[in-house]
């Protein structure tokens, strides 16, 4: 999958629309930059991509995304320090991810270099569009989808992989109340849970908009058997800390591998923060809440990073989470983005410079 690419085309739009953007008063993934990245799988193999100026894509009515959901995608940020570089995180991770999404849902793997190259060709073209405001960064799609035509179902013949971006604000403003779902599954032993699949999220929406009308921001997922074990916190991983311990449930079918999840835990344990990998369930979070040891609950991802989580519903019954004076939320979230945005040494390898 380390198939060489070289002379990348790029056709820079006639016109841009940066001028027509308030960097200032970004909202989050509504503003899309000049262009992406495109590159089609079509005679068995994947086309050399090329970089286009943002436009719509037009497809046939029997092309089979539509009918049999072959889709999946990525989420990555691109950051400008104060010397004006590009930096990147763990972008080989999205693209390892990507592939084993792809593989899951049955649709061609993306060769390295046609994802890294490309996406480093479109992240020059656009460089303009990184803005450089506290909190903000370039949001990055990564995504593919079955363009082949056909009513039989079956896996397409011919496949999209586009890279679009959106400089993007805050994901989440402050904390969230959350309810703990009791009757719908986010996925299932040996569905596609692990995979960032379009349909995951789709099937999340009924549950959540149910959630938000009873007053909550978000669910947080349980296991699809028992409901007892605690999985996902909406579209995020989730982190408990119980007294001074830190737990999060481990990767399945079920769990997203989360790469801000992956790195949340190696910085924890560098700071000397005791974390368990391990099932957690709902009475066990819900005795800590009585007894006053439920100390912080987060949700972990790429758009939000680190996301509060203020108190949570079950049974009827809601429980508020203390407000402490130093979290592990505040300080695994600056470690964390002050390794992404370069304003920190990076221990680790993970700060990726755009050359």
């Amino acid at each position: 999958m380390n198939t060489a690419v070289t002379d990348i085309e790029v056709i820079k739009a006639k016109t841009s629309k940066i001028h027509d953007v308030d960097f200032e008063h970004l909202s989050f993934g509504s503003v899309f930059s000049d262009h992406m990245l495109e590159c089609n799988y079509k005679d068995g193999k994947w086309q050399t991509p090329k970089v286009v100026p943002y436009q719509p894509i037009t497809l046939d009515p029997s092309a089979k995304i539509f009918h049999y959901g072959q889709s999946i995608f990525e989420g990555m940020k691109a950051y400008k320090d104060a010397k004006d570089d590009v930096y990147l995180f763990r972008p080989l991770d999205n693209c390892k991810r990507l592939n084993i999404s792809a593989k899951r849902l049955a649709i061609p793997e993306v060769p390295e270099s046609y994802f890294m190259e490309g996406l480093k060709t479109l992240l020059k073209v656009d460089s303009d569009w990184i803005p450089k405001q506290e909190g903000s960064s370039l949001y990055i799609r990564p995504f593919i989808f079955a363009s082949g035509n056909g009513f039989h179902a079956s896996p397409a013949n011919e496949y999209k992989f586009i890279i679009a971006t959106a400089p993007s604000g805050s994901y989440f403003a402050g904390k969230v109340k959350v309810l703990i779902e009791e009757k719908y599954s986010r996925s299932a032993n040996g569905g596609v849970g692990f995979a960032k699949a379009g349909g995951n999220y789709a099937g999340q929406f009924y549950p959540t908009q149910l959630a938000i009308e009873k007053g909550y921001q978000q669910v947080i997922w349980t296991d699809d058997n028992t409901h007892e074990y605690i999985e996902e916190a909406g579209a995020m991983n989730i982190f408990i800390r119980i007294n001074d311990t830190l737990i999060t449930g481990p990767t399945s079918d079920r769990i997203l591998d989360g790469i801000t999840r992956k790195s949340i835990i190696e910085i924890a344990k560098s700071e000397g923060i005791p974390v368990e990998v391990r099932k957690i369930t709902v009475h066990e979070v819900v005795a800590a809440a009585k007894e006053g040891s439920l100390k912080e609950m987060f949700g972990a991802g790429t758009a939000a990073v680190i996301s509060p989580i203020s108190g949570f519903g079950y049974h009827g019954e809601d429980f508020d989470i203390p407000e402490l004076e130093s979290t592990y939320a505040s300080l695994l979230k600056k470690r964390i983005t002050d390794i992404q945005t370069n304003k920190s040494e990076d221990p680790f390898g993970w700060r990726f410079k755009v050359e």
